[in-house]
């Protein structure tokens, strides 16, 4: 497995989560390439916290239009 170069701002949610399950099925298996071990976790720390970003900017989005529906009522 090549590891990924792009920048993962550039990537959408759903291409990031698909790199890291190939990542991690790359890590299990018995095949990996320890040589590109530290390669594959660092990019998948970078996936990871990408991620985690923008599950809280989206969970913070949404609390803010729920919230209009109350301030509405």
């Amino acid at each position: 497995m090549e590891v990924q170069t792009t920048n993962v701002k550039e990537i959408s949610y759903r291409e990031a989560v698909n790199e890291l399950d190939i990542i991690l099925r790359e890590m299990q298996s018995d095949n990996c390439d320890i040589d590109k071990l530290s390669a594959m976790t660092r990019r998948a720390t970078e996936l990871i916290a990408e991620c985690r970003n923008r599950l809280t900017a989206t969970d913070e989005e949404l609390r803010g239009i729920l919230a209009t529906l109350t301030t509405k009522a």
